[in-house]
């Protein structure tokens, strides 16, 4: 079963939030930015933007009439600067105006001054001062400190992995219309409709049943809209509230990279021990997490590398200690992993760390460590169903690993100036929202008189295929076609208390709640044909909208039942409510049952590298991965692939610069570099393991969202590895994106190059003089 998507989207039928009919009346809002990072806000002046033409209002927080607050986790985020701007970029002043030329026209007329104020771009510095978004957090299992001693052998080192960029392909937006009594209905394009809802009700000053949030699908989310799309979303419903006119509000691609959060930077040290066998006794961390200038979802971000610090090992003793770090940048937030990349990278440079100075491959480690059956993680969920072993065997067995290391090993002894390098990556990962109260939902089920479908739940579309996966668990368990069934959009008003679609956990809990409502419906119906026909119900099914009498076809159908227990006045509509059992996980002890299931999988990573370039290729990636029963193979094989791209992007092209001014210096798409066609693998080979899935997940079948974005973690190490073929001596800091900039340097760290001198970054005025938005 393909996508249903792709089919409209190439004949452009798909409706984003950009492509919905002007409604008359209509105002387009553009935002005034804060021109610094970090300052005292003195004064707003809108008043030359106001005598311009078709510039309807600008708004401030003073016109705000509710709360001026859309902090989720912690209350630290104003929805428009008040008293101070804490990061360059931030929202100042909304202005409304009659064209969206005339919105964006009007923003340097907006005087904004400043007084400024130290910044803080560095997280390490940030922690030195104190400056934490909440207080740290430790996970620890067995004594540390007492098994260094019972170590052959102890290693310490630094890790740095860099933040990226979302970059979906539709920018943040919202159109807001005023609705009758006092109320809005935002479309928007997020992830999490909810936290919309309920952000923009408390701006407004109005109750939740006063706001709708409406989203049909989105162009890409990554976790760049779970908590961020509620900013546009609030402030165009503060524009619709206040004007009682609609109001549209979408950003442009460079004002989206300027003005929004991405992947947490991290800053981590670590200690890692090993007996003489090369079993991992102890492993100590340290992260230092670069939150931006408020929480977001930093602390649950930073949450989730705890979880994830030893990845796929089982390590006895353990100690990991994070730290959430208040910078003067855009408030970090959720990608695609959420925090537990940024941890398996620290460990596996741990262990690489340790294999180059013991004269071992990391292989030789990684193996002898994976976790098995029983074996607890530092938080104490035992594994269950543990599959690190077969998808570790299963890829170096398929993928002829001893063969691939010939095959290296020779190529390099032959070639002088371009060598090879291979690297294995082994991924565990936990699917559920480690906030246990965030695993349920919901899902709404009619069935119309034509035997037609209607399926209403939380889940968002964002190119996941998630809609699909519904459908398909409706269809199946009414016993119907596909084409009878249609996944409607998420809507507030229709399905309330949402989570996000997040942590990988959507399908899983959306698709549950389907289920659930389908299994209602299929009761109440065959319990009526049971009843018409004179038939035990026991043997009563549906099967291709038949229903068959002990797996014979009976008198009746789908279409002709359906119409029978509506003049039966039989409810053909359901409302179903599904939660994960048995999850629970206490934050003051750091200890629990956080997750439904783990998923388990191995990616065996061959690059090139031209030594004199510093270019490289990544000539295969070749996955074993743990999918349980597949519901879709297609759709899962594509977010494999996907996820796996989008990994090797962060590790070796995405590089995210800033300035000691906090200013994005990576600020479009001709200094920020994604995988194109052809830094992707030649060869992606993704193979479906023999497991048998988990009842916790839908149908058996399970999640696959966020766990292969770390077998890109490999292509690293891979990189790493062709490097010491070139120069094995080459003292090679644990620091990614490995950028052909990196690589070049590392092959050819004697060179010296001395750069001409070039004007530093400065802002556009003197700090403290009256600036605006578009003049920085």
């Amino acid at each position: 079963m393909n996508h249903l998507d792709p089919a409209r989207h190439v004949r452009g039928e798909s409706q984003y939030l950009d492509d919905i009919p002007v409604q008359h009346g209509t105002l387009y809002a553009a935002v005034v930015e804060s021109p610094v990072a970090h300052g005292k806000l003195l004064s707003i002046d809108a008043t030359a933007a106001l005598q311009l033409p078709g510039v309807v209002r600008v708004l401030t927080a003073e016109d705000i009439p509710g709360e001026n607050q859309i902090g989720g986790i912690v209350p630290d985020e104003p929805l428009l600067a008040e008293g101070h701007v804490h990061f360059r970029g931030q929202p100042v002043a909304l202005v409304l105006a009659d064209s969206e030329h005339a919105a964006h026209a009007a923003l340097r007329h907006v005087r904004v001054e400043v007084s400024p104020l130290p910044i803080i771009v560095d997280p390490r510095e940030a922690a030195a001062q104190g400056e934490l978004i909440v207080p740290p957090r430790t996970f620890r299992i067995g004594a540390v400190e007492e098994a260094w001693a019972g170590c052959a052998h102890v290693f310490e080192g630094v890790a740095e992995s860099g933040g990226q960029e979302h970059l979906y392909i539709e920018t943040q937006g919202a159109y807001a219309f005023p609705t009758e009594m006092g109320g809005v209905r935002i479309v928007s394009s997020t992830q999490g409709p909810t936290a919309v809802q309920r952000h923009t009700a408390r701006v407004l000053g109005v109750g939740m049943h006063q706001v709708e949030v409406d989203v049909t699908r989105l162009g890409g989310g990554f976790g760049g809209k779970e908590d961020q799309a509620t900013t546009w979303g609030a402030l165009a419903a503060l524009g619709a509230f206040v004007v009682r006119r609609p109001v549209k509000l979408v950003l442009d691609r460079m004002a989206d990279m300027r003005m929004t959060g991405k992947r947490h930077p991290y800053s981590s040290d670590f200690k890692i021990g090993l007996d003489a066998d090369l079993k991992i006794v102890a492993y100590e961390v340290t992260f230092y997490q670069n939150a931006g200038a408020a929480a977001d979802l930093s602390p649950a971000v930073l949450e989730r590398t705890l979880f994830h610090a030893t990845n796929a090992y089982f390590i006895p003793n353990v100690t990991a200690t994070a730290y959430s770090c208040r910078t003067n940048l855009p408030p970090n937030t959720a990608f695609r992993g959420f925090g537990g990349p940024q941890g398996m990278f620290v460990i596996e440079s741990a262990i690489a760390c340790a294999a180059e100075k013991l004269g071992v491959t990391p292989a030789d480690i990684q193996q002898r460590n994976l976790l098995r059956e029983g074996d607890l993680f530092p938080y104490r969920q035992p594994t269950e169903g543990c599959h690190a072993e077969q998808a570790w065997n299963t890829a170096a067995e398929l993928y002829d690993l001893p063969v691939r290391r010939r095959e290296v090993a020779e190529f390099n002894a032959a070639h002088k100036l371009q060598k090879k390098g291979l690297a294995l990556m082994p991924i565990c990962f936990g699917i559920s929202f480690t906030k246990t109260a965030m695993n349920q939902a919901r899902a709404l089920v009619h069935i119309y008189t034509d035997g037609s479908v209607g399926v209403s739940t939380g889940a968002v579309e964002m190119g996941q295929g998630v809609n699909i996966k519904i459908a398909q668990v409706a269809a199946q368990t009414l016993g119907i076609s596909m084409s009878r069934v249609k996944v409607e959009s998420t809507n507030t008003t229709r399905v309330a208390n949402t989570s996000p679609s997040a942590a990988s956990a959507t399908a899983d809990l959306n698709g549950k709640a389907t289920q659930l409502a389908c299994l209602a419906l299929r009761e109440r119906l065959l319990r009526l044909a049971a009843t018409e026909l004179k038939m035990n119900y026991e043997g009563l099914q549906i099967e291709n909208e038949q229903v068959l009498a002990a797996g014979k076809p009976a008198d009746t159908t789908w279409e002709k039942l359906v119409s029978a227990a509506y003049w039966q006045r039989i409810s053909l509509s359901e409302n179903a409510h599904y939660a994960t059992p048995d999850l629970h996980f206490d934050a003051e002890t750091n200890q629990g049952y956080p997750f439904a299931y783990h998923v388990y999988g191995t990616a065996l990573t061959t690059v090139r590298v031209d030594c004199l370039r510093g270019t490289y290729e990544v000539e295969a990636v070749q996955i074993a991965h743990d999918f349980g029963q597949s519901m879709n193979p297609a759709v899962d094989r594509g977010q494999i692939e996907g996820g796996a791209v989008q990994g090797i992007g962060w590790m070796t092209l995405e590089e995210l610069v800033f300035n000691d001014e906090g200013r994005l210096l990576s600020n479009s798409l001709n200094s920020y570099k994604i995988p194109d066609l052809y830094s992707a693998p030649k060869v992606l080979d993704v193979h479906f393991l023999d497991t048998p899935g988990h009842s916790r997940a839908v149908l058996r079948s399970k999640a696959v969202g966020e766990p292969p974005l770390m077998y890109g973690i490999g292509t690293y190490f891979a990189l790493r590895d062709a490097i010491r073929a070139f120069n094995p001596t080459a003292d090679i800091s644990f620091s990614a994106p490995m950028t052909p900039e990196k690589v070049l340097v590392n092959l050819h760290p004697d060179f010296k190059f001395t750069p001409a001198p070039t004007p530093a970054w400065n802002s556009p005025a003197p700090l403290n003089s009256v600036t605006t938005s578009e003049d920085s």
